[in-house]
């Protein structure tokens, strides 16, 4: 039965790819994201669960909570069971363990394998809607497909790809309800919304201002329904301020105090790939290069496991694509502000929260995969700008119009 999932999944892979890309594009997409799909299986037997490559943790905790709550299925029937912060994740996998009748790594990692290779065909759609052409686009679904540390961490039943597929979800429909509004993609958010909240509920609030802005901020919308936002969001805070302290709001303090806190950042420095800096415990102090190792490590000289070496190569990647994505913010700055400004009001409160909490590099390497999605966006913009413009730059002024050719009229005498 084990199997049987796999086959279905690549079944819904074919599915997804024939109904949201078309024609030459579908057709070499299906050979790229079905290679992607057969190797993050491959890359889980041969490397993770033959314990090949040291890395994990996290997945197993996963799977024995998903099997923990299939007892609970056995016992009180099918409900949804509340488990952390994962508990999505774990109700799916404990659904397909109850459908193969015991455990099923296998057949898990093909359904992490289908989101997976879904957020390929998201990132291609999402660079079509700011602006690049369809071969860039295309290469940025190559190039998300087969980045190491994205392929690593959805080879396996660890939670990131559900993660960095709801937040560009989230994104996605913002931007295009900058450009055109409609209340329908409100609707497709809630759901969205509600599985990151199960998923890494802080990434709710890193979505938040990116949200507003692609609501409020629209071109065409009406004013009733901002301000029936606005007022929705504010309800809570002036009724019943102890209500939205308990709950939402208390949850973010909650949590990235916890991240803050010197107890924590000392945990996680723990290990080979652990950083401790000299901030006397104040997790503003020594900014800048808290900033610095978020954004940049690993470094080309930075010590530590087999799996830290191997991020390097993706590292040299992430570094060209900031440069390029240097240059696509360029562009969107003069031609869409409104996109550029909601892409960066994620980046850049993401990184600093993060930077505020840095202190172990492989971790940092696991949660700035949405930061490196956006940017690769940016970088697809730039790589349209450079497509149509070859060979030019040395100069900006414009050739000049050629003089129109005048005819002459020609007067035949009369016979």
């Amino acid at each position: 039965m084990e199997y049987m999932v796999v086959a279905i999944s690549a079944i819904v892979l074919v599915f997804l790819i024939q109904t949201f890309l078309h024609g030459d594009v579908a057709r070499r997409a299906l050979w790229v994201l079905f290679l992607a799909f057969v190797a993050r299986l491959v890359v889980h037997v041969l490397l993770l669960r033959s314990h090949l490559l040291p890395y994990g943790g996290d997945n197993y905790t996963y799977e024995l909570w998903a099997e923990r709550i299939v007892e609970i299925w056995n016992r009180e029937g099918f409900q949804f069971v509340a488990i952390d912060a994962v508990s999505v994740p774990c109700n799916l996998f404990a659904l397909v363990i109850y459908v193969c009748g015991g455990p099923a790594p296998l057949a898990c990692t093909s359904v992490v394998a289908v989101i997976a290779c879904a957020l390929c065909i998201l990132m291609y759609r999402f660079a079509r809607l700011i602006g690049a052409d369809e071969r860039a686009s295309y290469r940025l679904l190559v190039l998300t497909a087969f980045m190491p540390a994205f392929m690593l961490h959805t080879s396996d039943t660890f939670k990131d790809g559900f993660n960095v597929f709801c937040v560009m979800a989230c994104l996605a429909l913002a931007t295009s309800n900058v450009q055109r509004f409609d209340i329908r993609k409100l609707l497709l958010l809630l759901p969205l919304l509600w599985v990151l909240w199960n998923v890494r509920p802080y990434m709710v609030f890193m979505c938040g201002l990116p949200l507003v802005l692609g609501f409020v901020g629209a071109r065409r919308a009406l004013p009733l329904c901002t301000l029936a936002l606005l007022a929705g969001l504010l309800v809570p805070l002036v009724f019943f301020p102890e209500t939205a302290q308990d709950t939402a709001i208390g949850t973010m303090q909650e949590q990235l105090e916890r991240g803050q806190s010197e107890a924590v950042r000392l945990g996680n420095a723990e290990g080979g790939s652990g950083v401790v800096f000299d901030d006397g415990g104040n997790p503003w102090s020594a900014i800048l290069p808290k900033l610095t190792y978020t954004v940049l490590s690993p470094f080309p000289w930075t010590g530590g496991s087999a799996v830290l070496q191997f991020a390097k190569i993706e590292t040299l990647v992430w570094y060209l694509l900031i440069f390029h994505a240097i240059r696509g913010a360029r562009h969107l700055w003069r031609q869409s502000r409104r996109v550029l400004m909601l892409l960066l009001l994620f980046v850049v409160p993401c990184t600093i929260v993060y930077a505020t909490s840095m202190s172990n590099i492989g971790l940092i390497f696991r949660q700035r995969m949405p930061i490196v999605m956006v940017v690769s966006l940016l970088a697809a913009v730039a790589w349209t700008q450079a497509a149509r413009k070859p060979g030019q730059g040395a100069s900006r002024t414009p050739a000049p119009r050629p003089e129109p050719v005048r005819r002459r009229t020609v007067v035949e005498p009369w016979t």
